[in-house]
Order: C-alpha cells, then sequence, then structure tokens
C-alpha cells in the first residue's frame, strides 16, 4: 500500500484574520509540519489543495446580490453563500506562511469555474468536472490517502468521500482539522459520515508515535 499526505486548503483567507477564518484554523498547520517531516521520512508523498477562485465566482454572496453565510442554489446545486475568499493571486489564496511549503510535492487548485463550487479536491460539487488529483495519485501508484485540512464540514468531508468512491484507502486525521460549523455540530456529523463511509477516524500522533 502506498500513501499520500493531503493537505486541504490550508490557505491564509481559512485562518486567523482572513475572509473565511476558521476558528482555531492556524492550529492545524503545526499539524501539518510534523506530518510532512514524518511523510518525509518515510518516502510518502505530499499533495495540497489550494482553493483558488476567480475574482467573479457566483458562489461569493456578493456575486450572487446574496446574503453572506445564507444558503440558496446555483447552476442547480444547494449553495451557500459565501464572503469572497480566495481570489486566485491575492494574499488570501496563498498557503499559511508558516506552513513549510517545500515539502509539498503537488499543489491541485479547484474552483476555478466560476459557475460552480468545489469542495472537494477531486471534482466540483456536481461531478461535473474533474481535477488533476486523480490522475495526479494514480500515476505515482498511490492507494491511501492521509487527510487534513480546512474545513472539516465542508472540503475535507466532500474530498474523502470522493477519495473513498474513487476507491482509495483514507485515514483522517481530525486533530489536523478544524470546521466552519454554521450549525454547532456541523463538524462531528462530518466526522460520522466519514466514518461510517469508510474513512479511519485517527490523529498525526497515532501516525507519527
Amino acid at each position: 500500500m502506498k500513501s499520500a499526505l493531503l493537505l486541504v486548503d490550508l490557505q491564509n483567507d481559512f485562518c486567523r484574520g482572513g475572509a473565511l477564518a476558521v476558528t482555531d484554523g492556524d492550529a492545524t498547520v503545526a499539524v501539518a509540519n510534523k506530518m510532512m517531516t514524518w511523510c518525509k521520512e518515510q518516502d510518502i508523498a505530499v499533495v495540497a489543495s489550494q482553493d483558488w477562485h476567480p475574482a467573479g465566482h457566483r458562489s461569493f454572496a456578493t456575486n450572487s446580490r446574496a446574503e453572506p453565510w445564507t444558503q440558496g442554489e446555483l447552476n442547480g446545486l444547494p449553495q451557500v453563500w459565501w464572503p469572497v475568499h480566495c481570489v486566485q493571486h491575492e494574499p488570501g489564496a496563498e498557503f499559511h506562511p508558516a506552513l513549510n511549503l517545500p515539502l509539498v510535492d503537488f499543489v491541485v487548485q479547484k474552483g476555478t469555474n466560476p459557475d460552480i463550487d468545489s469542495y472537494s479536491a477531486f471534482f466540483d460539487n456536481g461531478h461535473r468536472a474533474a481535477t488533476v488529483l486523480n490522475d495526479w495519485l494514480k500515476a505515482a501508484q498511490i492507494t491511501h490517502l492521509y487527510v487534513m485540512g480546512l474545513a472539516t464540514d465542508y472540503c475535507v468531508k466532500f474530498t474523502v468521500l470522493d477519495a473513498l468512491e474513487l476507491g482509495y484507502q483514507v485515514t483522517l486525521l481530525t486533530d489536523g482539522c478544524r470546521g466552519v460549523n454554521l450549525q454547532p455540530e456541523d463538524s462531528p456529523e462530518a466526522v460520522v459520515t466519514l466514518r461510517k463511509a469508510g474513512a479511519k477516524i485517527s490523529t498525526s500522533a497515532d501516525i507519527t508515535g
């Protein structure tokens, strides 16, 4: 079994001071750095996903004339109307400055189509288009993923569900995740959903010792 570490959206806008800051989101970066160091010792690849939205993305509340944090429909799919975040080439879209980026082997960008949101690192929300991630992992003969990042209840959740559907074994590292929690139980419920779907639930300490 060949593994890779998948870091989901460890970007400025999801951390302290960011446009869509996740509570305690910065705490994930130390976990990521620890895991990456361990991965390099084990010859395990490291992949990072990056939300990479055009400024006109219609999931942004202001572009769809909606109130931020409310819900509606975009391109036939349920949609949370988000604050403007992770705009291409803007500081908010950059990886957290404390992330040890030289240890990342491959970056996959998502959310580039302005007409549909993309929580998963593998597909847009309608599974109408794929990113390059699955092809890259297959070419590297990777069958198992350690997954962590931001946010538990959105991009992490849907990345893991897609990975399982594609046939990967997945270990979710819960200490490396934080959630948006529009409803207080969204993140705990996401973890339960992922366990039921077949993901192994673990922590970085369980893995690295």
